[in-house]
């Protein structure tokens, strides 16, 4: 039964973490938008849209407890260490935020795939 539970807050707590960084990807890719230097952050809002896509499907085949999930997982904290890594290039508080919610995306990610091996 613990063994339950503590798979049960891991599954939540990875949700939620999808969730966050679906949002602050969202955020980051639509500021990089609106910003004067638009060519310039390409790159970041296509990774952006990508990990936010990501988030949300990882998130939707957790929810519905998908027999493939662990591998969505898997895809999902590879997305967040590309958008991470590249957000973490730009000095503007939405990239460092979105940075941030990347890297805690992708080690609960990798700590989902990993219980569920």
């Amino acid at each position: 039964m613990v063994m339950t539970q503590s798979h049960d807050a891991l599954l939540e707590s990875c949700i939620q973490n999808c969730l966050d960084c679906l949002r602050d990807c969202e955020n980051c890719a639509t500021a990089c938008l609106d910003s004067d230097m638009v060519q310039m952050m390409a790159q970041c809002i296509k990774l952006c849209r990508d990990c936010a896509d990501t988030c949300a499907l990882c998130a939707r085949f957790m929810a519905r407890n998908s027999e493939l999930h662990a591998q969505m997982c898997k895809v999902c904290a590879e997305a967040c260490d590309r958008c991470a890594a590249e957000c973490e290039k730009h000095n503007h508080d939405h990239c460092q935020r979105c940075a941030e919610s990347c890297r805690r995306c992708a080690e609960s990610c990798r700590q989902m795939a990993a219980a569920m091996a």
